[in-house]
């Protein structure tokens, strides 16, 4: 009886050797990060930013609909009347402050589908590390897009201001093409551009 319980034992012993002898010899997955980095799926919910028209108006329009959705109480946004020499946005008003918390942000995207003119999206770039707490509270000038980063015609002419492309980038990025996913916003163009040790990472085959 002892010695079958003993064989039982070994048995168990290298079964269990068995599953890490088998993991030895597979494709590690590990990546050499920094100077090799892992794509993620356009609909990667990483750092956000401001989205700009092609005349390099602000998409914003100071409405505070994103801040009042946020479950983290992450965004905060000022909004001001537009000056009739100094439009800064096609409607009556413009966000003259605009911060984001990321410590606080749980990157769920719900100021992206809140957002009525397409202004804030939320991008693949996925690097924040800094030393500072403050450093992680982006404000509008970290947040918004350069003038010739714009897309799309502003809304002058249109009803309520309601921008012609709405939904473009939610389009763009239901995909898994990375080429044309990561299209839909200006930090993704920059990421897929990098292509020095930018690198796809997949999981070992079973």
């Amino acid at each position: 009886m002892a010695s079958r319980k003993r064989l039982y034992n070994v048995g168990a012993i290298l079964r269990g050797l068995s599953i890490t002898f088998g993991f030895m010899f597979r494709r590690r997955p590990t990546i050499q990060y920094p100077s090799v980095k892992k794509q993620h799926a356009p609909r990667f919910h990483g750092l956000h930013e401001l989205r700009r028209y092609g005349d390099g108006k602000e998409r914003c329009i100071g409405c505070e609909l994103c801040s009042s959705v946020c479950p983290a109480n992450a965004i905060t946004v000022i909004g001001a009347e537009n000056a009739p020499d100094d439009r800064r946005s096609p409607g009556e008003r413009y966000a003259a402050r605009y911060e984001i918390d990321e410590l606080r942000c749980i990157f769920c995207g719900m100021c992206e589908e809140a957002c009525p003119t397409d202004a804030i999206v939320l991008t693949p770039r996925f690097e924040m590390a800094d030393y500072r707490r403050g450093s992680f509270v982006y404000a509008k000038d970290r947040l918004l897009v350069p003038p010739d980063a714009g897309a799309g015609p502003a809304p002058d002419e249109r009803p309520g201001g309601i921008p012609g492309d709405l939904g473009r980038v939610a389009e763009i990025k239901a995909t898994t093409d990375v080429e044309r996913g990561y299209d839909a916003t200006w930090r993704g163009e920059i990421l897929k551009t990098q292509r020095k040790g930018l690198t796809l990472v997949r999981a070992p085959k079973e």
